[in-house]
């Protein structure tokens, strides 16, 4: 039953996928904002199983990568954090992913549902995230979680692109929202972020630009 449901989502979901290709970024990477107030410290989440409360200070002196993940869109993102997370976490760098479906309803199971999806339909193959999951939830609009309104405020949008209105499911729009599926928010061991990449930004483009900030950071 699962795996039939999953695949009356797939067409649809991969056709709102092919809508984003048109979407020129702006720029692939932004700077965040210089004299942010506040930190990730104050914020925390559910994990993925409801089982613990995570409160992010336990990531103070961490470099932070938040991504607003999704099974049924830019998932070949997903092998590559992986890639990532085991490379990068000598470096003190850990990535937290954040289930969403507000774009192109690319995240349509339950939290129950989402690991299943992952290791047997896409990326399939036995797939596990070596990195955090969290509850399934709003990163846009009125109900987006808090933590994602402090990331989004503090760093401009990438792109002056929205999107289509018929494949985003959050109201109020803002300029500043995240565009679509895993965008990502770079936070630095002070709990401050900064930096934001597009969604269509390669994962070795990111790693990349992590590795220059953190040779940049020790050299300072």
């Amino acid at each position: 039953m699962f795996q039939q449901f999953c695949a009356s989502c797939l067409f649809p979901l991969f056709l709102a996928g092919l809508a984003q290709e048109t979407l020129k970024p702006q720029k692939m990477k932004v700077d965040c904002n210089a004299g942010v107030t506040g930190t990730i410290y104050e914020y925390g989440a559910l994990t993925l199983s409801s089982e613990e409360y995570i409160q992010f200070k336990q990531y103070a002196g961490k470099h932070v990568l938040f991504v607003n993940v999704a099974t049924y869109g830019l998932t070949a993102q997903y092998p590559e954090l992986n890639a990532l997370q085991e490379e990068l976490r000598p470096f003190g760098v850990v990535v937290l992913g954040f289930p969403c479906n507000q774009f192109g309803k690319q995240e349509p199971g339950k939290n129950s549902e989402i690991l299943s999806g992952l290791k047997y339909v896409r990326p399939g193959g036995g797939f596990v995230p070596n990195f955090q999951l969290f509850e399934k939830g709003d990163v846009n609009g009125d109900k987006e979680q808090k933590v994602f309104t402090f990331l989004k405020n503090a760093c401009p949008p990438t792109s002056e692109l929205v999107g289509s209105p018929k494949q985003l499911f959050w109201e109020p729009i803002k300029t500043h929202d995240i565009r679509w599926n895993f965008e990502k928010f770079l936070v630095g061991p002070d709990g401050v972020p900064v930096m934001r990449w597009f969604h269509q930004t390669p994962v070795s483009t990111v790693k990349a630009d992590i590795l220059e900030y953190l040779q940049q950071s020790r050299a300072q």
